[in-house]
């Protein structure tokens, strides 16, 4: 018998260590990680040419000044003013009415690239992207307009929380306009030789279903209903969302949905951005979506972060309403879902109350969800609760009472894939406001115990792959997108399914669920 423990008795931070991570984000540029800024192939954008270099290197100079002086645990003081340090640098914002695409996937560069369209009928061969979105935004604030003054993009929803869902679609341009023999061209490119911007250029609502909480109302026998005009409108808007799913799927080649749901510090317009650039390296094969919830991206930051988690845990319900709809409509077979950074506790919970609420029924909850790949992308959340989340339904064996005797049910059709980097400065933050022994989205190898390695092996179907090497963004936190390594090693996991130490997915493995990517050279194609 294997006894399983998540406890990874990380050391205590120390001054040196902590100066040491914040010494990169010290340099002049302000960004947010929901801007993720950046250039062509994955060099920073808005910091000089010759500055680069020193921003992404900073950190080694902060340790020859400071670690050899500064030893001991972190002070109270010392805590609150470098995190105020990050707020500035974290919220500091940038325009989100145009964004670069993502550097190309190193399995697509040429030469010798596989194509990255291979599948897309003629009639579908136009540049810009048409995503599905669900969310729980609510409508804008003057604040809100005010934040997005600069703007171009249209802006129907604002960071408030809304007392419903509502669903529509959001239209990713390509700018300037580009021919689609030029966008194929350029998508295959590691260094393009044309600027390809997303820019979000038309947002409708397509759909909302009833304010929250429903109606009810008491009948004189005292029995407590619900409002069959409710109810009504409810059903209504559920057939309204299949039917935009089913009018979709009949256009795509593989009868699957893309469920993009993002972090903190993220904007209706980003998270369209990075759901837009993600489904076009996709091949465009699926009906892409993104659930975007009210992440807050102004104002003070440890103000926002908490707003943010607050809104994360208000989010889990509509998440799991969207999933429900989104597996029942009669010709989804699968559902990939990816989230990144705060939308990762988000999503897991969600994730784990569905298959509670399944197990519960004696239902298989990877039937009746059909999720496929469950892909946490630089996780914002503490090991412990990440850990139990995984595995809470192991230990309750109360809960399957009418569960077949002998059989521990399957959650998902595919795998639980996480990436991590312990060069992730952004979770630095989260990790002192939490007072976290660790976040997930840091984890090295070594940090995860045997036994719980062996608990994950039985459990089967988990993986934790690390990127330890440079980061390809200011704050190491969104590397799925502009590390071409990585993003390649995702793209081969959820559009072609190949298994890890397969060709093209030959990564280094470290323990019996971990891998590392190969810190020199480019991994083969």
């Amino acid at each position: 018998m294997v006894v399983f423990s998540l406890s990874l008795f990380v050391p205590p931070l120390r001054r040196a260590d902590f100066l040491s991570s914040i010494g990169p984000l010290l340099g002049p540029t302000r960004v947010g990680p929901g801007c993720k800024c950046r250039g062509g192939s994955g060099r920073l954008r808005g910091v000089p040419a010759h500055r680069r270099g020193a921003v992404l290197s900073a950190g080694g100079d902060v340790d020859a000044r400071i670690g050899a002086q500064v030893r001991g645990p972190i002070s109270k003081k010392l805590a609150k003013t470098v995190v105020t340090a990050l707020a500035v640098l974290l919220v500091g914002g940038c325009a989100t009415s145009a964004r670069q695409l993502m550097p190309t996937p190193t399995l697509y560069q040429f030469p010798g690239g596989q194509p990255v369209f291979d599948r897309i009928d003629q009639s579908r061969q136009t540049p810009d992207l048409d995503l599905l979105f669900i969310t729980d935004r609510a409508p804008p604030t003057p604040s809100d307009f005010e934040a997005h003054a600069k703007d171009t993009g249209p802006l129907l929803y604002g960071q408030g929380r809304a007392r419903h869902i509502a669903f529509g679609s959001a239209e990713v341009s390509i700018t300037p306009a580009l021919d689609w023999n030029t966008l194929r061209e350029q998508s295959q490119l590691a260094e393009r030789t044309r600027d390809v911007n997303l820019e979000l250029s038309q947002v409708r609502q397509l759909g909302v279903f009833p304010e929250e909480p429903y109606r009810i109302y008491r009948e004189d026998d005292g029995r407590v209903v619900r409002d069959r005009a409710e109810l009504a409108r409810h059903f209504d808007a559920k057939a309204e969302l299949e039917r935009e799913v089913e009018r979709r799927l009949e256009q795509a080649p593989k009868k699957e949905v893309l469920l993009y749901v993002h972090g903190f510090n993220e904007t209706f317009a980003t998270a369209a951005f990075t759901a837009a650039e993600l489904c076009h390296f996709l091949g465009r094969e699926q009906v892409c979506a993104f659930f975007t919830w009210p992440a807050s991206s102004t104002g003070n930051f440890l103000t926002s972060y908490t707003t943010t988690t607050e809104s994360a845990d208000y989010a889990v319900a509509h998440l799991k309403k969207t999933i429900r709809i989104l597996a029942n409509s009669p010709s989804v077979e699968r559902l990939q879902l990816l989230a990144h950074s705060r939308g990762t506790a988000l999503t897991l919970r969600a994730v784990q109350e569905l298959a509670l609420e399944s197990i519960a029924a004696g239902k298989e909850p990877r039937d009746q969800y059909k999720i496929d790949n469950l892909v946490l992308l630089s996780p914002d959340i503490d090991v412990d609760i990440a850990g139990q989340q995984i595995t809470s339904f192991l230990s309750d064996p109360e809960l399957m009472t009418v569960w077949p005797e002998g059989r521990l049910p399957r959650v998902l059709q595919g795998r639980l894939t996480i990436y991590a980097s312990p060069e992730d400065r952004a979770l630095l933050v989260s990790r002192i406001l939490f007072r976290s022994r660790n976040r997930v989205g840091q984890l090295r190898p070594e940090d995860i115990p045997d036994k719980a390695q062996r608990y994950f092996e039985a459990v089967g179907h988990i993986d934790v792959i690390t990127y330890e090497g440079k980061r390809s963004d200011l704050f190491g936190h969104s590397y799925f997108i502009t590390n071409p390594q990585v993003s390649s090693d995702l793209i081969q996991l959820i559009r072609y399914g190949k298994q890890l130490g397969k060709p093209g997915r030959e990564l280094i493995k470290t323990s019996r669920v971990t891998w590392e990517f190969p810190v020199d050279g480019d991994p083969a194609r």
